[in-house]
Order: C-alpha cells, then sequence, then structure tokens
C-alpha cells in the first residue's frame, strides 16, 4: 500500500492533529496574562527607548555636519574674523551650548561664546594625526558631559584656527510625561545625563525624597543591566523577524515601590541605514527610560476554558474519528479482504455486506459477482441479489459532511465567536500615556529637521552676496545638497521668479513668481504629492532668496516609527502632508474624531496647546489616538502643522486581544485539520469509491467488457484489481460455454 494513500493515513493524521490541537489550545490558553505588567507596555518602553536614541544620535551627527559645513563655507570665501565667525553661527544655529576659536599653533583663545569649554582637554600636537580632529567626550567640573565637536578655519596667508563646539547629551525635544525618567549612558554604564527625576532643590517632602532615593536606585540598576544587554548582537538579542530599529534595544522589569512594578526600556545609538556607522554610534552611547507603572494583580487568565476548550475538541475529534473508522475504514477494509477471497477462487462463502453507502453498494455486487461465479455453466442459473438490507443514499461524502459540522461545531465559535475582547479589555493607561508622548515627541522631531533644513538655507545665503557668480553659487548649492539628502532641489531664485543657479532636480517653484514671504511653505496644492518648500533671503540681492524643497520621502521617513500605528502629518486646514502609510496628499483624515481629535488638540492651553490622546472604543473595535501640534520655536512653528497618529488595541501584546488571538488560532488550527484531512479522505476515498461502486454494479449487471484500471495503490485500487480479475474470469467461462454449447441441427 502507499504510504501518502489509501484510507488509513488520513484518519490516522486527523487523529494526530487534533489531539494536538487539544494540546496547544489548553497549554496556550492557560498561560495567557499570568504577567501583571502586560508585555504591550514592555514593548512601548523599549520604543520610548528607542525614540529616545534615534533623536541623540539624529542631533549629535546632525550637530557635527552643520559645524562641519559651517567651517568649509567660511573656508571657501574671504578671511572672516574669529567673532565674526562665531556671531554668525550663533545667530543661524541655537544648538551649541558653546564655541569657541583658538589658534593651533599657539594655543590662544581668539574668540568664545557661551559655556566655557574646557580647553585644555584639547591635544593640538595630535590634531594632525589620523581621526584628531574626531568628536569626543569629556566632563566638566560640575560633573555633567559634553560633546566636543572640532574643525578648522583655513585662510591663505593666515595661522590655522580650530573651532570647536559643545554639545550637551540631553535629549532635544523628548516629551518625558510625568513620573518617567531617562538617562545616557557610556560603554561603563556610567550615567551622563539624566531627566525626570527630581533634584535635590526641587523635593519638599520626606515621601518625595524617599521616592526620589529608590528611582535613582532602580535606574542605577537599570543602567548596569542595559549596559551588559547592550554589548550583544542587534541579530542575536531579538526575536526572529523583529524590524525596525537597527542597534540593540529591549525591555526589562525592576522592584515594586507603593503599588507600582518600575519598567524600562534600552536602546543603543544606531545608525539610520544597515552597516553604517555615524559620529554617534561611535561613542558607545545607550539610552535607558524607565516608568512606574501600576500592577493589576487580577490579570491572571483561569485555566478552566483551555482545560474545557481542549476537553470538548478530544469528545468531538473521538467521535468523528470513531464514525470513520466505523463507518468508512472498517468496510472498505473488509470489502478488500472479500473481493480478494473471490478471486482466490473462495465462492462458497456468501460476501459480508456493509450495511449502507458506496461499502454497501459494492458488496451487493460483489455477492452477485459470487453467484455468477458460482453459478457459471449451470443451466438456467441466475444472478439473483442477495437477500438483506437495500443500500441508501448515505454514503461517504454524507458521512465526511457529518464529521466536517461536528469539528465546525467545536471550531466555528472559536473563531467567530468566544472570548471576543473589544467590549472587555482593559488598555493599561500607560500605553495611551505613551502614544500621546511618543507622538510628541515625534511632532518635534518633524519641526526641528525642517527648521534645521531652513538653518541649513539661512547659511547658505549667507555667503552668497551681491557678486558671487552664478557658478560659484551652483558649487555652494551641490555641496549642499550632497551633505544633506533632505532637499530634492535647491536653487536661488531672483525676486523676478528667475533661477539663477541650481542643484538637483527641477525646481517646482511657480514660473515668473518670486519667493515666498514664509520662512516655509507647502506648494502643489491638488498635485500627487505636497512641495514642501523652504525660503531664505541673500543678504545684498533684493528680494532673491535660497530656496530648498524638501523630498517629501525625507518627511515621511521621520514618521516610520514601529509601536504607534498610522501616522499622519496635517496642515491647520487638518488635510494631510505626509505620513508612514500610503495616503493621498491633501486629503481628510479617515474619520471624524480623528479630525476633532486633532482640532481640540490646537486649542490654547495655558501658552500653548498641547499633546493629547484619547481612548475609543465603538462597534468598530478600540483605537488609540492621540495628536500633538507644532509648539516650538523656528521657521517650521507657523506652518501650524499636527502630527496625529492611530492604531487599533487589537494589535497590542494586551491579555483579553492574546486570549481572543489564540482563541482564533486554536480555532483556525482545528479548521485546517478538518479541512487537510477530510478533503484528503474525500479525494483519495471518496471519489474513487463513488466510482469504485458504479463500476461494481455495471459488471454485476454483465458489463464484461469494460477494463478496470486502478488509480491508486491503494485499497480502492486492490478492489479494482480484484474485480478485473473476477471480470477477466467470468469473460474466459462465458467464453468457454460458448465454444461448448451444440451447434444448430440442419434438414435433410
Amino acid at each position: 500500500m502507499s504510504l501518502l494513500g489509501g484510507i488509513r493515513p488520513p484518519i490516522a493524521i486527523l487523529a494526530a492533529l487534533l489531539l494536538s490541537v487539544a494540546g496547544v489550545t489548553a497549554f496556550s490558553l492557560g498561560r495567557v496574562g499570568q504577567d501583571t505588567v502586560s508585555e504591550a507596555v514592555l514593548t512601548s518602553q523599549q520604543h520610548f527607548a528607542e525614540d529616545g536614541a534615534i533623536a541623540l544620535r539624529a542631533s549629535l551627527d546632525e550637530s557635527v555636519t552643520d559645524l562641519n559645513r559651517a567651517a568649509a563655507l567660511f573656508n571657501a570665501g574671504e578671511p572672516v574674523t574669529p567673532d565674526a565667525v562665531l556671531d554668525k553661527i550663533g545667530s543661524v544655529y541655537q544648538k551649541w551650548r558653546g564655541t569657541a576659536i583658538i589658534e593651533i599653533e599657539s594655543g590662544k583663545l581668539l574668540a568664545a561664546r557661551g559655556e566655557t569649554l574646557p580647553l585644555t582637554a584639547i591635544d593640538r600636537g595630535k590634531l594632525a594625526e589620523e581621526n584628531g580632529l574626531a568628536p569626543r567626550m569629556v566632563r566638566l567640573e560640575n560633573g555633567e558631559t559634553r560633546l566636543l565637536s572640532l574643525t578648522l578655519l583655513s585662510w591663505e596667508g593666515q595661522p590655522q584656527q580650530l573651532l570647536i563646539a559643545s554639545s550637551s547629551l540631553k535629549f532635544p525635544g523628548i516629551s518625558l510625561g510625568k513620573f518617567r525618567a531617562i538617562a545616557v549612558l557610556d560603554s561603563t554604564g556610567a550615567i551622563l545625563s539624566s531627566d525626570g527625576i527630581p533634584e535635590p532643590e526641587q523635593v519638599l517632602t520626606d515621601l518625595q525624597r524617599e521616592e526620589v532615593e529608590h528611582s535613582e536606585k532602580q535606574l542605577a540598576a537599570f543602567s548596569k543591566a542595559a549596559t551588559e544587554k547592550a554589548g550583544g548582537h542587534p541579530l542575536k538579542t531579538k526575536e526572529p523577524g523583529a524590524g525596525g530599529f537597527l542597534g540593540v534595544s529591549g525591555s526589562m522589569t525592576g522592584d515594586r515601590y507603593m503599588g507600582e512594578r518600575f519598567v524600562a526600556g534600552y536602546a543603543t545609538l544606531a545608525a539610520p541605514q544597515p552597516g553604517e556607522s555615524t559620529v554617534a554610534t561611535g561613542l558607545g552611547l545607550t539610552v535607558v527610560s524607565m516608568v512606574g507603572v501600576a500592577e493589576d494583580p487580577t490579570r491572571t487568565t483561569d485555566t478552566v476554558f483551555g482545560l474545557i476548550a481542549a476537553a470538548a475538541l478530544l469528545v468531538i475529534g473521538a467521535l468523528a474519528v470513531a464514525l470513520l473508522l466505523g463507518t468508512v475504514q472498517r468496510p472498505l477494509l473488509r470489502l478488500f479482504l472479500e473481493s480478494r477471497r473471490l478471486t482466490r477462487g473462495d465462492l462458497h462463502r456468501p460476501v459480508t455486506v456493509p450495511r449502507f453507502g458506496e461499502t454497501a453498494r459494492i458488496g451487493r455486487a460483489l455477492e452477485r459477482l459470487r453467484l455468477q461465479l458460482l453459478n457459471a455453466g449451470r443451466e438456467g442459473a441466475e444472478s439473483a441479489p442477495p437477500p438483506g438490507r437495500a443500500a441508501g443514499r448515505f454514503g461517504i461524502r454524507a458521512m465526511l459532511s457529518v464529521c466536517a459540522v461536528l469539528l465546525l461545531l467545536w471550531s466555528a465559535p472559536m473563531v467567530l465567536l468566544l472570548n471576543r475582547a473589544d467590549s472587555t479589555a482593559v488598555i493599561p493607561q500607560q500605553l495611551v500615556n505613551d502614544q500621546r508622548e511618543r507622538t510628541d515627541t515625534l511632532t518635534d522631531r518633524v519641526r526641528r529637521a525642517l527648521n534645521e533644513g531652513h538653518a541649513d538655507l539661512v547659511s547658505v545665503a549667507s555667503l552668497i552676496g551681491d557678486r558671487t557668480a552664478a557658478k560659484d553659487m551652483a558649487e555652494v548649492l551641490e555641496r549642499t545638497a550632497e551633505e544633506h539628502l533632505r532637499y530634492r532641489a535647491l536653487y536661488v531664485l531672483g525676486a523676478d521668479g528667475q533661477v539663477l543657479a541650481r542643484a538637483g532636480e527641477e525646481p517646482r517653484h511657480p514660473a515668473g513668481e518670486g519667493p515666498a514671504a514664509e520662512a516655509i511653505t507647502v506648494l502643489g496644492e491638488g498635485g500627487k504629492e505636497p512641495v514642501i518648500t523652504g525660503y531664505a533671503e541673500v543678504p545684498g540681492r533684493e528680494g532673491a532668496a535660497v530656496v530648498g524643497e524638501f523630498r517629501i520621502d525625507f518627511l515621511n521617513s521621520l514618521l516610520k516609527r514601529p509601536g504607534l500605528g498610522e501616522v499622519r502629518v496635517v496642515d491647520a486646514e487638518r488635510r494631510v502632508i505626509g505620513g508612514n502609510t500610503g495616503y493621498r496628499a491633501f486629503q481628510k483624515l479617515p474619520s471624524r474624531r480623528l479630525d476633532a481629535l486633532v482640532e481640540g488638540t490646537n486649542q490654547q492651553v495655558g501658552m500653548s496647546p498641547r499633546p493629547s490622546s484619547v481612548l475609543y472604543r465603538g462597534e468598530d473595535g478600540t483605537q488609540m489616538a492621540a495628536a500633538a501640534p507644532f509648539v516650538g520655536g523656528g521657521a517650521a512653528k507657523p506652518l501650524g502643522w499636527t502630527v496625529v497618529s492611530w492604531q487599533s488595541a487589537a494589535g497590542l501584546d494586551i491579555p483579553e486581544y492574546t486570549f481572543q488571538n489564540r482563541t482564533v488560532l486554536a480555532g483556525l488550527l482545528g479548521l485546517t485539520a478538518a479541512a487537510a484531512c477530510l478533503g484528503w479522505l474525500h479525494i483519495v476515498v471518496a471519489r474513487p469509491l463513488r466510482e469504485l461502486a458504479r463500476q461494481a454494479e455495471a459488471l454485476a449487471d454483465g458489463d464484461h467488457r469494460t477494463v478496470l484500471y486502478p488509480r491508486h495503490h491503494d485499497e480502492v485500487g486492490a478492489v479494482v484489481r480484484s474485480l478485473e480479475l473476477i471480470r477477466q474470469t467470468l469473460q474466459e467461462q462465458r467464453r468457454r460455454d460458448g465454444a461448448a454449447a451444440p451447434g444448430p441441427v440442419g434438414r435433410n
């Protein structure tokens, strides 16, 4: 018999699969919700730390790039005094804590702005070595850490100068909300900077002092653990299939304090593209965020449901398998043995005829054939049908349908009805808060990116005078476009709308129109994509401006953060400008409640609008949404944009939804097992068996000419071979009987 054919394998595999599904059901449903802090909260803290790492890496790298580019632009022009250099840099970029210029040969301080820099930490004799100008971290006398960025100012005929800028390791624009702490660690686990834990002068009571001490102790413990985990390989520290963040990241749980459990996320600084490295990623920094989460001691799922569901499947599965064994397998195997007996010539014992179905039809046909073989050659022999019960219409297909209905009675409620979580799911408030804070952080990141882009345009415009040739302007624009991929086109636009020099793609500014009055505006309304355009006036060229058109992909790439769901940037009229998934430019938000959320968030609260989040429950499920408007300064603030995000709670790793998903999975596994095995039976047994019944009845009715060919090497095929042997025997006997009959008598 074939290993894959026949009646035995599908039934045996069905029994094994149903037993496995019952085990999976009892085991998986009994393990849901045993942790008092849901996995969704831990994952959210991991994403929060990743956001902090991305923001810090981008800020540090942008700071170094801007300093180098500013020095290159100064070096390309006429010599400028150190004070003028620092004043110009300070007016364009407001990012450095302190700046200074020293003469490299003598070490003389030529100019300084902002906080005092530790110039003694710079060895001027090693600046000419490889990586001599690489940024470095230094610790100030007050214990704070700074990143010093170095670049050269060189003009012909003048001594070389060293331009130094210090950057804080504080997080730019990270929204912490309440009761959250965040810290930056070095490769040894030392905390370089932290935020969120009150300073000693802010503590008023003994209880607050105790809380601060416990928070600092827990943050130190998390920092030590995160440093150990940060040394692993990113591919080995993540679960299979995890994507998004390219560095090492994860979550941790800490001690319980005053009814709350401390949880933390950690993430290393990683490059934006795989296989790349940046200045910030080479510093070996790690970000840790910590927050206290209220525990829910009732979050334990009873294992009774899983056991009951598994037991019900065992009972139903046993009944289905028993029906298949008793009504399909055993009768077919009995027919196989009976047909073999007839081919061996054992004709004296009647054929045992099954009670119903195709096997009953075949059994009756075999009994008729037995009588034909037994009475062959006898004069007046007849092949009367055997006594017994007539075969009804209840065949193998009906039996398979009954088994399918039995298994469907268990699977369908599991998939469609049981353990629905939309109305009972308890969404942790921390998740709603994290949705708001992460959206606010993302808003600040978009605003800062636009401000940085406009600052680049201002820096370029400051070096283009009224006497700068078009060729020189084009060189400056091309160098800027190569250093900053955020622009699709850079050009100098005259007051009359004429393009004086350009780099990159074809400008989309309306022909014949001069620069806009706004620093950043949106063009292309009604087109396929918005054209976000920045303008910086060129000194000395009345009405002319350096124009930069931002790539829409650059804006959309800032919005692609895991764990936030769908994200959209909308303008003041609540029309979509960008998003992390597919969208149509200038369309409205997909629902009125999101539109109302954005409108309400932009209402003035105190000094400025504040981010907000909400949890919606409705017929279409439970949904978390958050919105955060542009509230910081800079050229991008007048745009009036808002970042809005939303996601279905069903996709979160919350116990109720996990319980629902595993219930659905168990039902789908049961459906799959039933469909696969019963379909297998229908293909390899039911259809051939029905054809066999037709052929057997035709043979018993006297059709000895049709040759019977077995299609499969299984029980049905064996019965077909036996019938073919019987056909050949009857045909041979008929020829012998015809040859032995006397011829007609002639007349005299």
